[in-house]
């Protein structure tokens, strides 16, 4: 099987590539990269006007499988992966059973395999049943093929526990992922503490609540030397922890999701359930404060927390809901037009911190366009004008406040191992 792609705007961070140059790929593997290639293959893709990047990463999905697959199950949300341009994605273990068992992380990694459109890591969790009492066995676990521990959708409050989880995290070469909520001081909220909270009546969430836990789990990653990335960062503090935490050399990298720098609680229009998510939509500062953290790669990575939710469900006014948003169909229009157009990033650093860098905290052999390595490969036509639908998502969730968007940047191509999963055509 062969893929020749000409004329594209290659895009590759591991060699700081910026240059139209063809691509030929042989049996999963890319074989050659050259001004002009000049072959027989079994699939050609003009690529002109077009991003030819490293495929795709996603350091935070949900696909709610298994247990919850009334929401999301593998297939469909490796399906909306694809059409996002995602060849790798990593899953969340808030599942049911939660990913804390052998048998767990082989179901989720066999039906991955077989779905075969996207490349599917299971996470799994930092303590039994995501209880924050006993911690799990992180060795164990990597054997059956954990990519990162996490204990996504809360924090584990009890910092002695957590510090025995990032010591054999650290021991064993695992990541650990971190949602960063005081649970002790949310209080109810749903939005932002703010003005938008005062005007529709609803209470509030603070920045205390992400800031004081992302403290602590600097902290504890300082001490015990494990490797840190901070989630869904949604505050101006969190980006100055970043930065200090990096300039003392402790292992910390952080996310940014784009709905946290493409919108501010300024612009929650309505009392709708769909304008809720965890974090919240934060203060204009705190948006721009992200913007600027991942301008000056501070902020490491771009990820969705694709949080899929059923109709009925996101039906309900903000006290109601479910936290949530759906992102891995969304997630690179909102980057191409929130960030390259407007020119806070470079079609460079988008690549490294969707592709790149997200493999580099996983400790992956992807990211990347050498030649001789693995063809997961993403074509974006980055002046492709559209607006956003939630109803031609693959995803079973449709909630986003985006919907009806007008956005720059659609994914015309997604190539899995040498072979085209999704296309635009």
């Amino acid at each position: 099987m062969t893929i020749l792609i000409k004329n594209g705007r290659l895009i590759n961070p591991s060699e700081n590539l910026d240059k139209v140059m063809d691509i030929f790929v042989e049996d999963g593997i890319i074989k050659e990269k050259a001004e002009s290639i000049e072959k027989q293959a079994d699939t050609v893709i003009d690529a002109a006007g077009c991003y030819v990047m490293p495929g795709l990463i996603d350091l935070h999905v949900h696909f709610r499988d298994p247990g919850l697959t009334y929401k999301e199950d593998i297939e469909t949300g490796s399906k909306a992966a694809a059409k996002g341009g995602f060849t790798t994605v990593c899953c969340m273990p808030n599942t049911k059973p939660v990913v804390d068992n052998v048998e767990t992380v082989k179901y989720i990694i066999e039906k991955g395999e077989k779905t075969g459109l996207t490349n599917v890591l299971p996470v799994g969790a930092v303590t039994k049943n995501m209880a924050g009492v006993e911690i799990t066995d992180v060795e164990e676990l990597k054997k059956a093929g954990i990519c990162a521990i996490s204990e996504d959708g809360k924090s584990v409050m009890n910092s002695g526990v957590y510090r025995k989880a990032m010591k054999n995290a650290a021991k064993a070469n695992v990541p650990v992922l971190a949602h960063c909520e005081d649970i002790n001081l949310v209080e109810g909220g749903v939005i932002n503490l703010g003005d938008k909270s005062s005007e529709l009546g609803v209470k509030g969430i603070s920045n205390a609540v992400e800031d004081v836990i992302a403290m602590r789990d600097i902290m504890l990653a300082k001490e015990t030397g494990a490797t840190l990335h901070l989630c869904h960062c949604s505050t101006k503090d969190s980006v100055e922890m970043v930065k200090r935490a990096k300039e003392e050399g402790i292992k910390v990298t952080a996310e940014v999701c784009p709905h946290h720098f493409s919108m501010c609680s300024d612009d929650i229009t309505s009392n709708d359930g769909n304008f809720k998510m965890n974090p919240p939509l934060r203060a204009r500062e705190d948006m721009e404060a992200l913007i600027k953290g991942l301008q000056d790669d501070i902020m490491d990575v771009i990820s969705t927390d694709h949080a899929p939710h059923s109709a009925e469900e996101k039906a309900k006014d903000l006290e109601h809901a479910p936290f949530g948003i759906v992102g891995l169909e969304t997630s690179v229009a909102l980057t191409v037009t929130n960030l390259v157009k407007k020119g806070y990033l470079t079609p460079m650093q988008m690549a490294a911190k969707m592709s790149y860098n997200p493999a580099k905290v996983l400790g992956i052999p992807k990211g990347t366009l050498d030649e001789g390595k693995i063809a997961d490969i993403t074509i974006i036509d980055p002046d492709k004008e559209y607006t956003i639908d939630v109803n031609t998502f693959e995803s079973k969730g449709k909630n986003t406040p985006f919907d009806g968007y007008k956005v720059s940047g659609e994914v015309e191509y997604t190539i899995l191992n040498g072979k085209v999963v999704y296309s635009n055509k």
